[in-house]
């Protein structure tokens, strides 16, 4: 172990370093408790001996420090001090310390308590890592190994929030084995368990990057997460999958389809992330794999998310039309207007997803936009953002009752800064 010793005294640093040396441990020395704390950043220790007698920080206030900053990581600490009354063994173990010595130490106790603490310290690496280990297998499928639908959720999501920030396209495949049911009536459940794993295995060797995410959607359904992959790439993997499962050559004479085990797959690819969620891309996946079902099987459908979100422009200058649109017209239908009468007619018949007023437009210093908006029931709930050089305006405030919901964005702002509230709206 590394063992670190927090001593002032030079003479019973040069004992007890000895002492750890002797008992086959490496010693570490600290002179005072900010030297502890300083030595405690960057390197790990096992074991920690404090004098609680010392100038500045004492043992206690130190090991107060030490419990603060190294968290839910448990280190044993053991307070070496010359008093003995139940008061300084009280406040040592309130402190954080796990045992207690009087001075003069002598070898043999130091040894001792030395291994004690050892066979600890060892007792909780082997828990943590058991915990590591059940933590693992709480992530994965029991029979493929892969991330159980759970997992693969939580995961998804995440690459998922990554992709609306960077607005990097997104494709999701839903994988079924074909005619699965006749197989494992057939063959049986064991057989039926050899070639899940088999196609498992053969899904794996078309997803060549570490960021792809595998997943068991069900008993004979996978899905795949692949972050930064266009349409063509999800075509490409799509029927890599379908030729790997067929080249496992699997006997199944119960196929409407083939001699042997084939697969559906159904995809989809959203090229621009903003206004959709992934729930929408897994159910266009899903769509699609339903599509190939009843085609005949055998094959991969991936197809687009086409839909882009509507958003609506209300700016009366060419130059605050140009400050919202830019950003967006790569990531969503553009329309704009600039009188509020047209404001009302547009979302009354298109029903945009979003609409962006800019605050400033000399034809809404009246804010009739707003209140003619409130009393459509059309319009009424269509969320709103706010553009403005002062948002926080009582009469901008009170006009905006009864819509909803409503964003804020203050000038000036980022494109990234608009396309965020326009998401969180959308959302």
């Amino acid at each position: 172990m590394k063992i670190l010793l927090v001593e002032d005294s030079a003479t019973l640093r040069h004992a007890m370093s000895q002492y750890i040396s002797e008992a086959g441990h490496t010693p570490l020395i600290a002179r005072s408790g900010e030297e502890a704390l300083q030595l405690l950043e960057d390197t790990p220790v096992d074991l920690i001996i404090m004098d609680v007698e010392m100038p500045g920080l004492n043992g206690f206030e130190t090991t107060r420090l030490i419990r603060e900053w190294l968290g839910g990581h448990w280190v044993p600490i053991i307070f070496v001090t010359g008093k003995n009354e139940d008061e300084s063994y009280r406040e040592g173990i309130e402190a954080g310390g796990d045992d207690y010595l009087i001075k003069p130490v002598s070898p043999v106790i130091i040894k001792a308590k030395i291994r004690a603490m050892a066979r600890i310290a060892e007792m909780r690496d082997q828990l943590n890592q058991l915990n590591a280990e059940l933590e693992a297998l709480s992530q994965l499928d029991s029979l493929t190994q892969i991330l159980n639908r759970r997992t693969f959720n939580d995961q998804a999501n995440q690459h998922w929030r990554l992709a609306v920030r960077h607005q990097t396209p997104t494709s999701v495949l839903m994988i079924d084995v074909d005619h699965f049911k006749p197989y494992n009536d057939h063959y049986g459940h064991p057989a039926g368990d050899r070639c899940l794993k088999q196609i498992t295995q053969a899904i794996k060797g078309c997803l060549q990057r570490p960021s792809d995410l595998l997943g068991r959607y069900g008993g004979e359904e996978f899905i795949a997460l692949l972050p930064e992959t266009d349409l063509a790439g999800a075509r490409h993997i799509g029927q890599c999958i379908n030729r790997a499962v067929r080249e496992l050559s699997l006997e199944h004479r119960h196929s409407p389809v083939g001699d042997c085990v084939t697969v559906s797959i159904g995809g989809a690819t959203c090229h621009h992330s903003m206004g959709h969620t992934l729930e929408e891309v897994i159910k266009c996946a899903d769509r699609a794999l339903y599509r190939v079902k009843h085609k005949g099987r055998d094959s991969a459908l991936i197809e687009e998310v086409a839909t882009h979100k509507t958003v609506l422009i209300v700016a009366q200058g060419g130059d605050q039309t140009r400050e919202i649109s830019e950003p967006l017209q790569q990531h969503c239908n553009i329309l704009t207007t600039d009188t509020a009468e047209e404001c009302l007619e547009i979302a009354s018949d298109v029903l945009p997803d979003v609409i962006i007023s800019d605050g400033e437009s000399a034809f809404a210093e009246d804010h009739s936009l707003f209140r003619l908006l409130a009393r459509s029931t059309k319009s009424a709930s269509t969320p709103i953002l706010v553009v403005s050089d002062d948002p926080e305006r009582p009469d901008l405030l009170s006009d905006l009752e009864g819509l909803g919901p409503v964003g804020w964005l203050k000038r000036p702002f980022s494109a990234a800064e608009l396309r965020t509230k326009v998401q969180m709206l959308l959302d």
